[in-house]
């Protein structure tokens, strides 16, 4: 039986973990990654950049939201039903200690290991003469030009700083005499130099210690007797305020809003735990930030570069590289449309190819006899091949129509770049619906043949985006079953008149449909539970967090329906508590890619249904976006589906237990057998492809 937990609350009789608090141990398991030594060397830097990038985001969003409710008092906490400032208290409380085990592991393991390998991250101070001259020459040639300093003065206000740009705090001493200064690192640089081998041995040293080496270089001009340079990095608020009416207004005010959010309110500052407390104190009071807002860091901070960590040593340093699978039936020699006709295919990327959306869209815009292509995108490439082939498609004169969602968060400017081109070329853009974000990712081409017009779909739990395709586990459906593209053509024509879609038959599409569906196909597992019928639900998403539909899974779970949830991030339901989920289990499998399909199984008396979608169990996702849950009808399809959702809890390698103590314990089953699902899932589909 759980105990109730350190960051529980109630809500209207619902206990619930705390989403943030929820989130950061969500955050703790990509940290488990980067600690795991099974885990490749330069692939566990690669965790710790994700780790980084993940809690800047968290602050910019999670924690600025917080912050503004906190100054509400018992409003906030009237309205949320938990204290605001307790949980930013906790918060930090968490952050801390994870940034402890961060540097720890960075500095004490990872590092040590790298020189294991032979390959060493130098800083300005394990220079030797040679090496000294090499990076003094580079300073010279790549950095100096790019680096003016900015003196401050105790009389001015602190300059605003970029949000998450790295500066460098310097101080320049001479007898009792300082000066103090702020250099801001340049971003268009690699963070990271080669330096000469020396006996096989390879060396790094980081944009960082580069400048530190070089400080005499840029402030020649002062009379000095020492330097000090600490780093600092500040988070700001994220939040958008934007004119909400979807016009060319909207578009120049979400312009408008970004150029903002680089002066939002200061959210968090990391620094260098070794500044002395002079500086610290001088930036606190000068800022005007909260003891909250003051995370301790090592040295280095925009940790999120070490994504791009260069591999200078053995290939087995990083993950295989699978090469993507084709899919069973499916040919690049012929038309896609011609076999989707006849049968239903799925794509589960990145194991499987996705070249194969491309090429669809590819013969969507060609084909004589494609007439239309509507689609809807969220977030997309930088160099989209899916944006090229629709602007190809109105060269060819197809009428493309392309909803392009303009408030994915971070991908605004992309999103606006793209949208601009696309009406250049003549493609129809639409820009969403007032209050709505569109989150769902359909596409749906028209085809005339002998006078008859046929309709062609591919559905998505991912984004119509090739790059992520190659790290996202998500699935498509490319189908022309009636049933579904019929439902498909009445969305397109909804959000054409900008309204939202309603009425359908076999799409379950937020905002209007998926609440009253979702209760509905729960509501058959209780009925069934207390009919003494099997009943049961696996549900797989990213995030679950919306109150009622935890209600309704604590309903079930009372009423003796098996529930399996398998939860990538944050998961406020809690699992095994006595009285309200003790039919429940929640796992959650961080490894290689990152787990972002959203698969729904329901028992159905036998009978199960399977359904696809883009939506999590969010509130922003059930109440506040369009997205498009689809049905899997080709039996082949669902079997497929089920066994790979079969392989994900047969995982006892990468699979952690979420329950009330936010531990993150790794699942054990009762296989003496070491299971790991992503590799199970290739070798799966791989062994498909060969008997079949």
């Amino acid at each position: 039986m759980a105990e109730k937990p350190a960051f529980y609350m109630e809500t209207k009789h619902v206990p619930l973990i705390n989403r943030e608090i929820s989130w950061l141990y969500f955050n703790d398991r990509v940290l488990q990654e980067a600690a795991d030594p099974t885990v490749p060397l330069i692939d566990r830097i690669k965790f710790l950049a994700i780790f980084s990038s993940n809690l800047d985001e968290f602050y910019r969003v999670r924690v600025a939201t917080l912050s503004r409710l906190s100054n509400l008092n018992l409003k906030a906490k009237e309205i949320l039903g938990y204290n605001p400032k307790k949980i930013l208290n906790q918060i930090k409380n968490i952050v801390v200690r994870q940034e402890r085990k961060f540097n720890n592991l960075y500095e004490n393991i990872i590092v040590k290991q790298l020189a294991e390998e032979k390959i060493f991250i130098l800083n300005d101070k394990q220079l030797n003469v040679s090496r000294g001259e090499f990076v003094k020459h580079y300073f010279r040639e790549k950095l100096l030009a790019t680096l003016v300093p900015i003196m401050l003065d105790e009389s001015l206000p602190l300059p605003e700083l970029r949000d998450r740009a790295i500066y460098f705090f310097v101080k320049l001493t001479k007898g009792k005499k300082s000066r103090l200064a702020l250099i801001e690192f340049p971003d268009m640089l690699s963070r990271f130099v080669v330096l000469p081998e020396t006996n096989n041995l390879k060396f790094i040293i980081l944009l960082d210690d580069i400048i530190r080496y070089s400080l005499e270089d840029i402030f020649f001009i002062f009379e000095h007797d020492t330097i000090e340079a600490y780093s600092i990095q500040l988070t700001r608020d994220a939040e958008l305020d934007l004119d909400k009416e979807v016009s060319e207004k909207f578009i120049d005010a979400l312009s408008k809003s970004l150029q903002k959010r680089k002066k939002g309110k200061p959210m968090r500052l990391l620094y260098d735990s070794e500044m002395p407390l002079d500086m610290l104190k001088y930036l606190v009071t000068k800022m005007g930030l909260h003891g909250e807002s003051l995370i301790p860091g090592n040295r280095y901070h925009n940790f999120k570069n070490f994504i791009a960590f260069p591999n200078v040593g053995r290939h087995e340093l990083e993950y295989e590289k699978n090469i993507p699978l084709p899919v069973e039936g499916l040919s690049f020699g012929k038309s896609l449309m011609g076999m989707i006709a006849k049968k239903d295919y799925l794509i589960s990327t990145p194991y499987q190819s996705y070249d194969y959306v491309i090429h669809f869209l590819r013969e969507a815009a060609i084909d004589p006899k494609v007439k239309e292509i509507s689609i809807a995108v969220y977030r997309l490439a930088e160099n989209s091949r899916v944006m090229h082939a629709l602007m190809n498609a109105a060269k060819n004169g197809k009428n493309v129509t392309c909803l392009v969602e303009l408030r994915a968060r971070f991908d605004e400017q992309n999103n606006i770049g793209w949208s601009r081109r696309l009406e250049e070329e003549g493609v129809n853009v639409l820009y969403g619906i007032e209050n709505y974000k569109v989150h769902s990712k359909i596409c749906l081409v028209s085809r005339v043949d002998k006078g008859k017009t046929e309709y062609y779909a591919c559905l998505s739990t991912g984004n119509f985006n090739e790059k992520t395709a190659q790290l996202y586990a998500d699935h498509t459906l490319l189908t022309a079953d009636k049933r579904i593209t019929a439902d498909l053509v009445n969305v397109f024509k909804a959000l054409n008149k900008n309204i939202l879609p309603k009425g359908l038959k076999s799409l379950i599409v937020s905002p209007i449909d998926s609440r009253p569906a979702i209760y509905k196909l729960i509501d058959n597992e209780i009925k069934n539970a207390k009919a003494g019928k099997k009943a049961y639900m696996i549900l797989k998403m990213n995030s679950l967090a919306d109150e009622q539909i935890i209600a309704k899974l604590y309903q079930a779970s009372n009423a003796g329906v098996k529930i399996k949830l398998i939860i990538r991030g944050m998961c406020c339901l809690i699992a095994g508590m006595k009285g309200y989920s003790e039919n429940i289990e929640v796992l959650s499998i961080i490894d290689k890619y990152l787990e972002h399909s959203r698969v729904h199984i329901y028992c159905n008396g036998g009978d199960e249904l399977i359904y696809l979608t883009s939506a999590d169990f969010m509130t922003r996702n059930i109440d506040t976006r369009v997205e498009v849950g689809f049905p899997i009808y080709d039996e082949p399809l669902k079997k497929e589906i089920r066994e790979i959702i079969d392989l994900q809890l047969e995982d006892n390698t990468k699979s952690r237990e979420i329950n009330s103590h936010n531990t993150n314990k790794y699942h054990k089953t009762n296989s003496a057998v070491p299971h790991r699902a992503q590799v199970d899932i290739y070798n799966y589909l791989k062994y498909k492809t060969k008997t079949n």
